[in-house]
């Protein structure tokens, strides 16, 4: 069974900044992050616990209510301990300077990124503006303030 007309879309305006700038691709059909790749020139390598900025090459103009949230590749990080340095990047729909990737070496070996090489991948999504309301007190829950593990304990 195809669903694909179940797939909800919304244009997305790019700029190439350079020559070596690819557009964003799915991998599939149902692929929820679109490839961002290296536009770089010539190979980068990365040091063991170095970060370095790998840039697009390219600008996105996102619609207002969309965010483009920046993940890693599970390949880079399972295979060659390279990932986003913040793990994931938000790229609000008013900023339109070229997206860059901040790339962590989390391993014990230098790490190369190709040109063209697939470095993250992002996905669109709709947010929510939160209107911060101060108050002395808030509502009582089960959990209470339990925080990190505590919906885990038995």
């Amino acid at each position: 069974m195809d669903n694909k007309d179940q797939i909800k879309t919304a244009k997305i305006k790019l700029k190439k900044l350079r020559a070596s700038a690819a557009v964003p691709v799915y991998g599939t059909d149902f692929s929820a992050g679109a490839d961002l790749v290296a536009a770089v020139d010539e190979p980068v390598r990365i040091k063991p616990g170095e970060t370095l900025a790998i840039g697009t090459g390219i600008a996105l103009e996102i619609p207002t209510g969309l965010t483009g949230l920046v993940f890693g590749r599970s390949g880079l990080a399972s295979k060659r301990d390279l990932a986003p340095a913040n793990k994931v990047g938000v790229i609000d729909s008013d900023y339109r300077g070229e997206i860059t990737v901040m790339m962590h070496n989390h391993g014990c070996e230098e790490r190369e990124i190709l040109p063209g090489e697939r470095i993250a991948q992002i996905i669109f999504m709709p947010y929510i503006k939160g209107i911060f309301e101060e108050t002395d007190s808030l509502a009582e829950t089960v959990r209470g303030e339990g925080g990190f593990g505590s919906t885990g304990r038995k």
